[in-house]
């Protein structure tokens, strides 16, 4: 078995783009989803907090709706063979080992998943520019 068929994931996936290009695109989006967010925030924190986590290769996107249908994402951790940093069955209940002590979030690891991004339109720092439908200077 060759290295890329144990790791399908190296950490270097996703390009560059051409601004008109993405411009062409959201607009697309833009025009087929009126009344959507066009685009979700993250910050630093918690994009760095996902990637530092030991074996992290990048992140991964969820779409999500909540019970009230709100469009949201949900961000994981991705590792080299492809599977998210969720934790698996550890991260269901605390357990303790046989000593009776309770396992650490470290020894059970228990991985950090995102939300809370801010939606534009609707959250304070929108962007104006061409990727959100303004026209270019």
């Amino acid at each position: 078995m060759d290295n890329q068929s144990k790791s399908p994931i190296t950490g270097r996936e996703g390009a560059a783009i051409e601004v008109k290009q993405a411009a062409e695109w959201t607009k697309n989006y833009r025009d087929k989803s009126p009344g959507q967010p066009i685009s979700q925030f993250f910050g630093k924190e918690i994009l760095e907090k996902i990637l530092s986590q030991e074996g992290c290769l990048g992140i991964r996107f969820y779409y999500a709706l909540d019970h009230d249908g709100k469009k949201h994402l949900i961000i994981t951790g991705a590792m080299s063979d492809g599977s998210d940093q969720i934790g698996g069955k550890e991260y269901e209940a605390p357990v303790a080992d046989a000593t009776r002590n309770v396992l650490t979030a470290a020894q059970l690891k228990l991985y950090t998943v995102g939300e809370m991004s801010a939606p534009c339109p609707g959250s304070p720092g929108c962007p104006t520019n061409v990727l959100t439908g303004a026209k270019s200077e």
